[in-house]
């Protein structure tokens, strides 16, 4: 396993070992993260429709997306995106997400940052309680803006511009521009035949379906900014 990962079931997560803690850097084990996330979601009443999770730099870092049951959109379903690190890279991370069911594509909100220094298990429980009713907020802002996206229409010329931005800006590496722009001109859904903003994102986010665990984690967390998934103002058509 290298530096970019690979997929992984929570078994192999659960066998990761954690760092000694120091006086003042306690690291989370992952499995821990993931329990504390799947409890909240329970005690909610949601249910998990389906999970996946992934490591990097041989364990050190984690990711993970919980599918929940809870939407008010026959398009997409929410989702909850999960990162963690033993390595001080990444500080143990909750975002808003979204899959759109037709391609199961992701994407996610603003990530709700957690404090990194736990004591107890007692309290990171507590901290991921906080974390995931802020998620409530983030979930609508998500929704609106998906909303927003699919009546934008696009011309070649702004797609042209936006995949020169979004490898600029290391969304996706410059070799996949070509992809990218296949993808929205001909796409593999027919829920994206519209030159939409909306189309243009999918064809990001199928792209991105390919990458390793921390590839993707780049990729979403720069089209969240790129594309105003935050809510805050788009950065790909100012």
């Amino acid at each position: 396993m290298g530096g970019s990962g690979h997929y992984a079931t929570r078994e192999e997560i659960a066998l990761v070992p954690t760092p000694e803690a120091t006086s003042s850097w306690k690291p989370v084990p992952h499995s821990d993260v993931i329990d504390a996330v799947t409890e909240v979601v329970k005690a909610h009443n949601w249910q998990i429709l389906d999970e996946q999770y992934g490591l990097a730099r041989d364990g050190q870092r984690m990711f993970g997306v919980i599918r929940i049951n809870r939407t008010s959109s026959s398009e997409w379903s929410r989702c909850i995106g999960i990162r963690n690190s033993h390595d001080r890279t990444i500080a143990v991370g909750l975002a808003a997400g979204l899959t759109v069911k037709c391609c199961s594509n992701l994407m996610f909100g603003g990530s709700t940052v957690l404090k990194r220094r736990h004591t107890s298990r007692i309290e990171l429980n507590g901290l991921v309680l906080e974390a995931v009713n802020a998620l409530e907020l983030e979930f609508l802002t998500l929704e609106n803006v998906a909303e927003e996206l699919k009546i934008d229409e696009l011309n070649d010329d702004e797609v042209r511009a936006s995949l020169v931005v979004a490898a600029e800006r290391q969304a996706i590496p410059s070799c996949d521009i070509l992809s990218v722009w296949k993808e929205f001109k001909h796409p593999r859904h027919e829920e994206f035949a519209e030159p939409t903003r909306w189309s243009l994102l999918n064809a990001f986010t199928e792209t991105a379906k390919k990458y390793s665990p921390a590839r993707a984690d780049q990729c979403y967390r720069s089209l969240t900014r790129l594309f105003g998934l935050d809510g805050k103002p788009a950065e790909l058509w100012k």
